[in-house]
């Protein structure tokens, strides 16, 4: 139970002993089981309640102790049941009434950080399964260059990438701020970082940005590539040119040990000096793992520091609003002090 200890060690700098976890991502961490229900871990030892409904597919998959219980209050009863009285926990839930029925025989501290600070580093399992989803992103852009066709819209495409990618094992993550999980951009809709697929056609001499979010037994790879059709105009080829530079530069830099505040810099130090700084509007990129954004953090505020293990994006972007816009995105391994990118598929302008 590594990962448990992991978890454990971190929540000892809260002077805890226990956690108590409910978010699906941290009790898939600790036990291989992703679902409803309430993980108690301490000590190396996990135990995992369920409701019944779950309690079949549970004991299929976690890795740990498996509790059935009646489903609500009746879990939160029989997880505080097997922790004794006075314990100092942390937990990841957050909601007001939970928190106070754990207070009446508990010390509760409430913190996420100690699960992400746990997760941030992969171990070899999670490393593989990460690459085999960005295995699969490959295989989608490859799959692009017979499908984004002039007429095609921007959801037939997501579609038949989604029907795709389901088939040979990975799905998509589920977004609390997007309608749709895929983003299929094309002319001026590429100038949205964060467009939605619509019904619009692909013109002749238009770009179109496929940025694909996906996972694959639990973990996420996450990666962009941008397209022409027909043909592309000089400012079009020049503002690629510009971001794939910049994404190049930043990706070199993990090598020099910079921290993540310095990545974001290089990335955006360039594209500003190509006089493209105000339209690059998000930050250089963030930690992929068991969400799509997770720590660390590759923007101009971070304090984190690169090491060997964790996963993130290098994705820079150029947004010309009303016109159209270029994003190139890897998956990117820190391994050996050195960046490995874990995408294959080429960055050089593809012209449909």
């Amino acid at each position: 139970m590594q990962r448990v200890e992991k978890v454990i060690d971190e929540a000892s700098e809260l002077s805890c002993t226990t956690v108590v976890s409910f978010e699906p991502e941290n009790i898939f961490y600790l036990t291989g089981f992703w679902g409803e229900g309430i993980v108690v871990a301490r000590d190396g030892y996990a135990r995992l309640i369920v409701p019944m409904l779950e309690a079949d597919r549970a004991r299929s998959t976690a890795r740990c102790e498996v509790v059935e219980s009646e489903r609500g209050k009746g879990m939160l009863e029989k997880a505080l049941s097997s922790i004794e009285d006075n314990e100092h926990v942390c937990t990841d839930c957050n909601d007001y009434s939970i928190i106070e029925r754990m207070k009446a025989r508990l010390t509760v501290k409430y913190s996420r950080d100690v699960f992400y600070n746990a997760r941030m580093i992969k171990d070899g399992e999670e490393i593989s399964t990460i690459r085999k989803a960005a295995s699969i992103l490959d295989e989608l852009f490859k799959l692009c260059e017979q499908m984004i066709r002039i007429g095609v819209t921007e959801r037939e495409v997501q579609a038949m990438l989604l029907y795709e990618a389901m088939r040979i094992g990975a799905y998509p993550p589920s977004y609390r701020y997007t309608l749709t999980p895929l983003i299929i951009a094309s002319g001026i809709n590429s100038s949205l970082p964060h467009a939605e697929a619509t019904d619009k056609g692909i013109r002749h001499g238009e770009l179109v940005t496929v940025d694909l979010t996906l996972r694959y037994r639990g973990y996420i790879a996450d990666a962009t590539r941008t397209y022409a059709v027909g043909r592309v105009d000089d400012e079009m080829s020049r503002v690629y040119n510009v971001v794939k530079e910049a994404e190049e530069r930043a990706i070199d830099s993990i090598a020099s040990n910079h921290g993540c505040r310095e990545i974001d810099f290089i990335a955006r130090s360039y594209i500003d000096s190509r006089g493209y700084g105000s339209m690059f509007i998000h930050s250089t990129g963030h930690g992929i793992g068991l969400e799509v954004h997770e720590p660390p953090w590759i923007s101009q505020r971070s304090e984190h520091i690169l090491k060997d293990g964790m996963t993130v994006t290098i994705e820079p972007g150029i947004y010309l609003a009303g016109r159209f816009g270029v994003r190139i995105e890897d998956s990117v391994l820190i391994w050996n002090g050195d960046a490995e990118i874990l995408n294959r598929y080429p960055k050089d302008l593809i012209v449909l």
